[in-house]
């Protein structure tokens, strides 16, 4: 039986086309999942949309269509941006699903039952384009502190949820368990800014709009958004409060919640508390990843400066832009997007270490063995370091995937295609095959490269999936070890280019 990896991104919200910064996630989800793949764990992989609230009953009112319509306009956008990227997720998920809409409305009951839920009145200060409630301490300069946006004051019927009685099990919880919320900083910041200053009763209903989830029993509620959201991650593996499926056996809990740091709170303070009650485990790690921002500072439509992945994949191929999302942003770091540095990436990175690199060596190839290559075994000491060098990769990739730290572990695969290119100037196959007696040393040279090439392309797949299997197909092989072979037969294929210089 192969070990489970469950791995969610955050639904994203239907209101608008996802800019590159939110695209960012999915990407960064699907490398992790590749490479859970590649080390033989049975993945799942679930990402979607998250469709109701107060901010789509407005924007399809400004449209003039139903609410439905216009969260099926922008699920079906969001999911083809997804596959432009090509991500590899097992399920596209939606709340407006009516299987979704019917478990939570039994999730609510099964709370209210146990009196975690309870009929009260919410008087505050509410953010539309966030949907959250504030109170006044919590304001900064008067407005909301997620998006700076004024807020309005609001009176309603609402149904509560008893954030405040599992403070106390929650602080043991993240305390018992340090690899629970990461990076540490996110950790650090929601005990000491909202655990240590005492949890407030949750708003989980809305009578004030329609679009939502009608509270079964009392027809004027609809299920207020994060309630209706967060519970996405099981609803749709098959919990069910009056019996779930083998299939949530086997996958809950899951393995990461991958979702973006400004909206951390919502991860690791709600949500745990909704699975204390219903009796669930917790997710065994959830991690609040950084932005990708711009030059300018965040991407806003005021500014001018959003940035779309479909409009850049156009442009400069899908592959090119999963490098810099996953290389330019940090692990606990915003990272900037700017077109000069994408352009770097590309000529540098892309072209001059692993283009030429895969050319060159299937050229040379070609030209001194007709695309035949076999070991020869001629070995010198210079190729003990470069078959070294490639063993070692998984063990140094292993340890910067488990920390989530993407870009370094695509570094340290750069550096072995870096020591390929070096190896080649160090070895000068152009010189070996100009003596006759020189020639098994020649092939065991092309060899070595080829092979190195080989695992290489393969940790690549989970970054540069297109791109590995080019090279695959370029050098014929469907071996799918992560080791050195030294005794493979290659029949190599024709030489094509995988990344075009881009002249500035």
């Amino acid at each position: 039986m192969k070990e489970k990896y469950y791995i969610s991104t955050a639904i994203a919200y239907t209101s608008s086309k996802p800019h590159i910064g939110n695209t960012y996630e999915i990407v960064l989800a699907d490398a992790i999942a590749r490479y859970k793949r590649l080390k033989g764990y049975d993945v799942y992989f679930q990402t979607g949309t998250d469709e109701h609230g107060e901010k789509i009953e407005l924007k399809a009112k400004e449209v003039g269509v139903t609410p439905q319509e216009y969260v099926d306009g922008v699920a079906s956008e969001i999911k083809s941006i997804w596959d432009i990227m090509n991500t590899s997720y097992d399920k596209f998920v939606r709340t407006t699903d009516k299987h979704h809409e019917q478990v939570v409305q039994k999730i609510f009951k099964k709370m209210y039952d146990k009196g975690d839920i309870y009929l009260g009145e919410y008087k505050g200060l509410y953010c539309v384009p966030c949907e959250s409630f504030w109170t006044e301490s919590q304001l900064v300069d008067g407005k909301c502190p997620d998006c700076g946006r004024e807020v309005l004051e609001k009176t309603e019927e609402a149904y509560f949820f008893k954030l405040s009685k599992y403070q106390n099990q929650l602080m043991d919880y993240i305390e018992s368990h340090p690899d629970f919320i990461q990076p540490e900083a996110r950790k650090n910041e929601m005990v000491n800014n909202f655990l240590k200053p005492g949890l407030q009763d949750l708003c989980v209903s809305r009578t004030s709009f329609d679009w939502g989830i009608p509270v079964d029993f009392d027809a004027k509620h609809v299920v207020y958004v994060w309630l209706d959201a967060l519970t996405n991650y099981i609803t749709n593996i098959g919990y069910d409060p009056d019996g779930s499926s083998d299939e949530f056996s086997k996958w809950w809990p899951c393995d990461l919640h991958l979702i973006g740091k400004d909206i951390i709170r919502f991860h690791t303070l709600y949500w745990p508390s909704f699975l204390m009650s219903l009796d669930l485990p917790l997710p065994k790690q959830i991690f609040g990843h950084p932005w990708l921002i711009m030059s300018d500072g965040k991407m806003s439509k005021s500014k001018g400066n959003v940035l779309y992945a479909d409009d850049l994949v156009r442009e400069f191929g899908v592959d090119a832009v999963r490098y810099f999302m996953l290389h330019e942003i940090p692990f606990s770091n915003d990272g900037v997007f700017s077109r000069d540095l994408l352009i770097d990436r590309i000529n540098g990175d892309l072209v001059n270490v692993l283009g030429n690199l895969v050319n060159r060596t299937i050229a040379m190839a070609k030209k001194y063995f007709d695309s035949h290559l076999e070991n020869r075994k001629v070995y010198e000491n210079v190729d003990e370091e470069l078959i070294s060098m490639v063993n070692g990769i998984e063990e140094k990739v292993d340890i910067k995937m488990n920390t989530f730290e993407i870009g370094s572990a695509m570094d340290e695969i750069f550096e072995v295609l870096r020591r390929c290119n070096k190896y080649i100037d160090e070895t000068t196959p152009w010189v070996l095959a100009k003596e006759e007696s020189k020639k098994d040393r020649l092939e065991t040279v092309l060899y070595n490269l080829v092979e190195s090439i080989r695992v290489c392309a393969l940790f690549l797949q989970s970054f540069l999936p297109e791109t590995s299997e080019k090279i695959m197909n370029q050098i014929n092989s469907k071996n799918q070890e992560l080791k050195f072979n030294d005794s493979e037969i290659y029949d190599l294929n024709e030489a094509k280019i995988l990344f075009q210089r881009i002249e500035v």
